[in-house]
């Protein structure tokens, strides 16, 4: 008897298990998220040895040029618990607005932010909840939207590309910090480490069944290095570069909206 063929994967951005629709996928990882948000700082920081820190720092530093400018406006999408928004507003002195969809992260991104004490002229973050493929901002109303592991939690990658552009002003720039894999003599060790060893102590620690197994199944899915490049490049954007930290453990993948005719 002949095997029917299987049906196309027509998700075109994460896939938790059991989702076949944007929406399931959508609802999976809002809930996710919601559920390990108590631990999801103290799981970063011991995973990732604190190296996180670093890549969220310079990141930051990276845009010093648009946040030392009081008029410039800028988005952190996926913000979590807003360690990278943070990391931005330490940087300079433009106003930084923290979104993410979970509930509960924004809610410790606001502790945290009352929290923290920032230089005099830095802003402190605002918060949007709002879902990163239907942002309630006017088109052109950022110079700079950042996005640290997150983007690959989206169900709709070239919608979050393309709605991103739409908020970006003419010639604003864009900053995705996503996880990879590193190439050499790491990789086998890294590997192990990442599909084995890791989902099992966020799951000791969590208490949360599968979260992060997900981790490792969402980057895994991600298209990384020069394909997540010509997904960036086939939304529109333009002087596209890409910046390695740590082996290649994490990619920074950096371009431009249409600068202004």
């Amino acid at each position: 008897m002949r095997t029917p063929p299987s049906a196309p994967d027509t998700v075109t951005g994460t896939k938790p298990p059991g989702a076949e629709d944007q929406a399931a996928a959508a609802r999976y990882v809002r809930q996710l998220f919601s559920d390990v948000s108590a631990r999801y700082d103290l799981l970063n920081h011991l995973l990732s040895m604190n190296v996180d820190r670093y890549w969220r720092w310079a990141v930051a530093r990276d845009f010093r040029h648009v946040l030392g400018r009081p008029t410039a406006r800028v988005l952190d999408l996926c913000s979590g618990t807003g360690d990278l928004s943070l990391a931005l507003a330490r940087q300079g002195v433009a106003p930084v607005f923290s979104s993410d969809f979970a509930h509960s992260m924004l809610t410790r991104a606001r502790a945290k932010y009352d929290g923290t004490r920032l230089p005099e002229r830095s802003r402190i973050p605002v918060l949007a909840e709002a879902d990163a493929l239907q942002m309630p901002f006017p088109d052109a109303s950022f110079d700079l939207i950042t996005c640290a592991f997150g983007f690959r939690n989206l169900a709709d990658y070239p919608g979050g590309l393309r709605e991103i552009l739409r908020l970006l002003r003419p010639g604003g720039e864009l900053a995705i910090l996503e996880f990879a894999e590193p190439t050499g003599f790491l990789a086998p060790a890294y590997s192990f480490y990442f599909h084995h060893i890791l989902p099992a102590i966020g799951e000791w620690l969590t208490g949360v069944r599968g979260a992060y197994r997900y981790l490792a199944s969402s980057v895994d899915r991600f298209p990384k290095g020069q394909g997540f490049v010509e997904m960036m490049r086939a939304a529109g954007f333009k002087d596209l570069r890409v910046r390695k930290f740590t082996g290649g453990i994490a990619l920074l993948y950096v371009g431009k909206s249409e600068p202004r005719p």
